[in-house]
């Protein structure tokens, strides 16, 4: 069978210091009782009536404050005295005034905005989002939880939400905004030029297969202007050469340095700046938009995306290595290198945090005031007592000390004003 071992005591060293301290005082009101005591066996006279005097106020003083100190735990000798062992009774009252003392006096809006000022909390999430080692884990724990939430949000709701958002999103300036910089964004990587270049391969190959009913349509146009004649001897030769001259047209836009294709460039930027600039194409383009969002086709296209980003989401972020992580860990380092280039989002964030805070501040006091006045309100009463005094009980013993040695000198002082004035003193 294992030996059980003593659990060591935490408050072993309180406990030595306050006894030790504690026998201390009690030993200078036992010398100051055995100095009055020893002033009967001393002959008579000023001097020893003074030190007797002064040594009868030391040994009351120091009973006075003995009485005091223990009275605050314990009733003195055991006996039940009306206002003693005031910890024990008085706990729950003494929690209530402690929990209101903290919560008004320590945890008060001015020390937190002094304590975030000191911290500079922007500068510390800063080191923690630029460090990817730090980042990583934070990221990987995100990307866990976000199963759970995309699960708990159901597809009707979803739907709702999608339906109120987008519109708004698209609406007036913020949809034109939207539109502008995904523009810019396609022209930034050229891929504007590859839609030109498919939308030219498209029409050459749809003249191509048109090519003989555009050469009849050419023909009877021919034809219905300048009679049959003319169309008789001209009309296939004037088709020939009209789709000659745009096959040969659309050749000269093909490469990558024609001018239509700059010209095309110079018009879409043109465009775009329009679209960041002018409220009444912003307006036109989130018209269109929100018309479009309205019909059934495109809310059904929104939701089939909506179950397959919600399907390849859960399936990634399941995954250590995966595109979640990745990209949540490249928005924390990019937040991280926003906070560490500008002092001003830093001074924002910080800003928002003591707004936060200071919002939250009237309900956290009083709930860490309900906190306090509960833990204290919950112990047990000798405990409590037990915890209080061998936090405060060594300086209390220095009252005692101070109370007899008060005494005593205060007695002295007293007998001799006493005596100049009135010539004697009763003893």
């Amino acid at each position: 069978m294992q030996g059980s071992f003593p659990i060591p005591d935490p408050d072993a060293d309180l406990r030595r210091a306050l006894t030790r301290h504690r026998l201390l005082a009690t030993s200078l009101l036992v010398g100051m009782g055995a100095l009055l005591v020893g002033t009967y066996a001393m002959p008579p006279g000023y001097w020893t009536d003074m030190l007797q005097a002064a040594a009868k106020a030391g040994v009351v003083g120091g009973l006075a404050d003995w009485f005091a100190v223990t009275a605050l735990f314990r009733h003195p000798l055991g006996i039940p005295i009306p206002h003693t062992a005031i910890v024990p009774n008085q706990k729950e009252r003494l929690g209530r005034a402690l929990g209101r003392f903290v919560s008004s006096h320590v945890f008060t809006e001015a020390e937190m905005r002094r304590v975030i000022a000191r911290l500079d909390l922007a500068r510390i999430i800063q080191r923690f989002l630029a460090d990817p080692e730090a980042s990583r884990p934070a990221a990987a724990a995100l990307a866990r939880s976000m199963p759970k939430l995309v699960a708990s949000l159901e597809d009707g709701r979803a739907k709702r939400l999608l339906v109120r958002l987008l519109p708004r999103i698209v609406s007036g300036p913020a949809g034109a905004r939207l539109v502008a910089r995904v523009l810019r964004a396609f022209v930034a990587s050229g891929r504007h030029q590859e839609v030109f270049s498919l939308a030219i391969g498209q029409l050459k190959v749809l003249l191509t297969a048109r090519e003989e009913a555009l050469r009849e349509a050419i023909a009877a146009r021919i034809r219905a202007e300048g009679g049959a004649v003319i169309g008789w001897l001209a009309g296939a030769r004037v088709a020939n050469r009209v789709l000659a001259a745009v096959n040969a047209e659309l050749e000269k836009v093909e490469p990558e340095d024609s001018d239509l294709r700059a010209a095309f460039a110079v018009w879409l930027s043109h465009e775009i700046e329009k679209l960041e600039t002018d409220p009444e194409r912003a307006e036109a383009i989130g018209r269109v938009l929100r018309e479009a969002l309205a019909q059934p086709s495109v809310a059904a296209w929104l939701m089939d995306v909506w179950a397959r980003l919600r399907t390849a989401l859960i399936a990634d972020a399941a995954r250590p290595d995966g595109r979640t992580v990745a990209l949540l860990t490249g928005i924390f380092a990019n937040a991280g290198t926003l906070l560490a280039e500008d002092p001003a989002a830093r001074d924002r964030l910080n800003q928002a945090v003591e707004r936060v805070l200071a919002t939250l501040m009237p309900s956290a006091q009083a709930q860490l005031s309900d906190f306090i006045a509960g833990v204290v309100g919950n112990w047990d009463a000798k405990a409590a007592a037990d915890k209080i005094e061998l936090r405060v009980g060594r300086d209390l013993q220095y009252v005692r000390m101070n109370g007899t040695l008060v005494g005593f000198l205060a007695g002295g002082v007293l007998f001799a004003l006493l005596t100049a004035v009135f010539g004697r003193v009763a003893s």
